[in-house]
């Protein structure tokens, strides 16, 4: 009788974990329908990133960090753009669950103004700093033999003085390509996407080693492909956009009026400030992790440019999820529905945390194949080696703390999210990486696991967050 009633017990307890956390063929077939082309797109960029970065690495370490070094910097202008045109596009999603047209218009005009001053800015700042921003990472460490620098100070240079030429497409792109994800549209900037990669991936062989027909040019043919593959990302989705205005009437008359009425821009502006804010300074806290590794030696810096190719290749699927996430919970907000917002919230969560530890474990097992790949020293390989298994282990922290972070973001709580994510990051995880790089013997890779060890912090905040339902409110109305 006692354990009957025990069985009992457990079934109705598993019940309703699956109630609550485990969807149904028809909530499945919904967040694919967002999330998969997402998925295809970010898994098809990272793949072209990889064989970019393999292709680099087969001339050498230093060019292979010349170019990691630069792409940690011009990920900071990346993130400044997402956050910049995410933050208003929680507005987006809303207005078009709620069937707002114009409302949408106004932020993409928003968007517009937005995008523009962090290019020009970006532009400016690299053309006279980008030089003394490369030589931060370029350190004699204790890691073994610390590599050529004033090589890879060389290719760095002259990586980004190319590179550079790539900003203009990449913002007015996602300008494109944010309200139409805002919007449920996913699709075409996935078709986008894989034309851009492929087109990307062609060009490197071609440019980098002297390929068909094309003169070989090594750092500065990867930085040459990359920019055109990007002007062509972004001519795709502007003309689908513009051409199809019929079915995406929010596209009508957009430039009819180029200025956004003063109180909407401080509607917008206080609501998505914080994100700019947020986006920008924790991927400054990420490059400056990124530099606390790199007082270590070259070797660190190689070996952290493999490993981080490589978990961007295994992450898509939650990255995915924090995508859907925002497109679906911000409609279902804008439409009202507390109710859905939070139940899909739920099972989109325990989604991702369950992909991700399904393909951690992968990652950590496979962890000493991927490093062999490249042209590098067996030190750079074996750091690079050790990163990965650790990338394996955090990574269903990691999808916990995306796909959080994007709940809260969904309903308008964005102060939150910058105390949450940036905030923690400068306060919490570089003093920590700086501290345990310089004063410490530890190991690097031993480093790097403390410093994401103490990101459970965050969790038991996200999870406090998202259970009280902060998030819950609807901003259009």
């Amino acid at each position: 009788m006692f354990f009957e009633q025990n069985y009992d017990i457990v079934g109705i307890m598993l019940k309703r974990v699956k109630k609550k956390y485990i969807g149904d063929r028809k909530f499945y077939r919904m967040l694919f329908g967002v999330a998969f082309p997402i998925m295809v797109q970010n898994g098809i960029t990272n793949f072209v990133s990889l064989l970019d970065n393999i292709m680099v690495g087969r001339m050498g370490t230093e060019q292979m960090s010349g170019v990691a070094i630069v792409n940690q910097l011009i990920f900071v202008f990346y993130l400044l753009i997402f956050g910049g045109l995410s933050g208003v596009g929680i507005y987006t999603a809303q207005f078009y669950g709620s069937k707002d047209n114009e409302g949408i218009r106004q932020t993409f005009r928003y968007k517009m103004w937005l995008g523009f001053v962090i290019t020009v800015l970006t532009v400016i700042i690299f053309l006279r700093k980008g030089e003394m921003l490369i030589q931060l990472y370029l350190n004699s460490g204790s890691e073994a033999d610390s590599g050529n620098l004033s090589a890879t100070l060389h290719y760095g240079m002259v990586y980004l003085g190319i590179i550079l030429l790539m900003l203009p497409a990449v913002y007015v792109g996602q300008l494109f390509i944010s309200t139409l994800r805002e919007c449920g549209e996913t699709f075409i900037p996935m078709v986008a996407g894989i034309v851009a990669v492929v087109v990307n991936c062609v060009l490197d062989y071609a440019l980098i080693f002297g390929r068909l027909g094309l003169p070989r040019l090594g750092v500065a043919g990867a930085a040459i492909a990359t920019v055109i593959a990007r002007y062509i990302e972004a001519g795709i989705v502007i003309y689908w956009s513009l051409s199809h205005k019929e079915t995406h009437p929010y596209f009508k008359g957009l430039m009819k009026h180029i200025f956004v009425p003063w109180e909407m821009v401080k509607k917008f502006f206080i609501t998505g400030f914080p994100i700019l804010v947020n986006e920008g300074l924790w991927s400054m806290g990420v490059a400056m992790l990124a530099q606390a590794y790199s007082v270590r030696g070259l070797n660190v810096v190689a070996g952290y440019n493999i490993s981080s190719t490589i978990n961007n290749i295994f992450n898509i699927v939650f990255i995915a999820m924090g995508d859907a996430v925002a497109i679906i919970i911000g409609q279902y907000l804008g439409a009202g529905d507390m109710k859905k917002a939070r139940d899909a919230d739920n099972k989109i969560i325990a989604f991702a945390v369950l992909s991700a530890c399904f393909f951690g474990v992968i990652m950590f097992v496979a962890a000493p194949l991927f490093p062999e790949i490249y042209n590098t020293n067996s030190t750079a390989r074996l750091i690079a080696t050790h990163f990965i298994m650790v990338q394996g282990l955090i990574m269903p922290k990691d999808a916990f703390l995306h796909t959080t972070y994007f709940t809260i973001r969904a309903g308008g709580k964005t102060i939150v999210t910058f105390l949450f994510d940036s905030v923690f990051m400068l306060v919490v995880s570089v003093p920590l990486a700086y501290f345990l790089s310089i004063y410490t013997s530890l190991g690097i890779a031993t480093v790097f696991l403390l410093v994401h060890t103490a990101d459970l912090i965050k969790c038991v905040i996200g999870f406090l967050l998202v259970y009280k339902g902060v998030w819950l409110k609807n901003i259009v109305v």
